[in-house]
């Protein structure tokens, strides 16, 4: 008879406590899972942009110069932000700490230097165009097509002039 009182017994906690019985259960199979590793966060750094500013405004100068009825050109670009260098990395994240690594490439020289993910353009804010044939509006069109292209400014950002 005892076997049987304390399966009954047995059978009735069960049935009261068995949410708390079913969530410590999980409870301990979460904790016993091995933590996880994740990769590719990314990390950004940004280039130095008066370089490639310069670069770009001679650039716009000599193609805006072949454009029928555009003659002599200035261009003066503003930039927001410079080209930005994406590196890869390695993210580990334990139960309570999380750690990220540049991944770091050697080559024959041994000489070290970070992975590179990839290279976001430079973003700009503005550009002001001055040039001979300003004053008509199909070279203003031809004018704002080719550097919006360029810089992916929209045409409310640049600003075409007549040259004196």
């Amino acid at each position: 008879m005892d076997r049987l009182a304390l399966k009954e017994k047995a059978q009735q906690l069960l049935g009261k406590y068995r949410y708390v019985i079913l969530i410590l259960l999980v409870g301990v199979v979460l904790m016993l899972l091995p933590s996880r590793q994740e990769k590719t966060n990314q990390t950004y750094i940004p280039a130095e942009p008066v370089e490639q500013k310069q670069d770009i405004q001679k650039e716009l100068t000599q193609i805006l110069t072949q454009i029928d009825g555009v003659g002599a050109v200035q261009v003066m670009l503003t930039v927001a932000s410079g080209e930005e260098t994406v590196y890869q990395t390695d993210t580990e994240t334990t139960d309570d700490t999380c750690r990220i690594e540049t991944v770091i490439v050697t080559d024959a020289n041994r000489t070290q230097q970070g992975l590179v993910q990839m290279k976001n353009p430079p973003k700009y804010l503005g550009a002001i165009i001055v040039c001979k044939g300003g004053g008509n509006s199909a070279v203003k069109l031809a004018v704002v097509e080719a550097v919006s292209r360029v810089t992916g400014l929209g045409a409310d950002q640049i600003s075409v002039l007549k040259m004196k």
